[in-house]
């Protein structure tokens, strides 16, 4: 299997995961919450919110048009941080995040964290 392969099963994980923990929304948010320029949209939108309507998207994108894949992704970090009070009930998400970063990136971002 690929790359772009095993990538699009991760963003299929991902986005089962935020199924699971009932954290999909059926409704967009606010174009203007979209359009946010800071990290992760921390401004405007909830972390789960950025990974389904920014993040993941984004990369659907990059997959189905055979775009290059970024090489240097660290969202898992993140993630732990946003997750720090509930790690074990957020855990499948955290791992999922982690295998796409380290997929893309080559290296484990939360390696120093473990």
């Amino acid at each position: 299997m690929d790359q772009r392969q095993r990538a699009a099963r991760l963003l299929e994980r991902i986005e089962a995961e935020l199924n699971s923990l009932g954290l999909w929304q059926s409704h967009f948010p606010p174009a203007q919450a979209l359009a946010s320029d800071q990290p992760f949209a921390m401004d405007t939108l909830d972390f789960h919110q950025w990974l389904q309507f920014v993040m993941v998207p984004r990369m659907w994108d990059l997959v189905d048009g055979e775009h290059p894949l970024p090489a240097n992704i660290a969202v898992s970090p993140m993630a732990t941080h946003v997750y720090r009070d509930r790690l074990e009930h957020h855990e499948g998400l955290i791992d999922s995040l982690r295998e796409f970063d380290i997929l893309l990136s080559g290296a484990d971002p939360l390696a120093e964290d473990c």
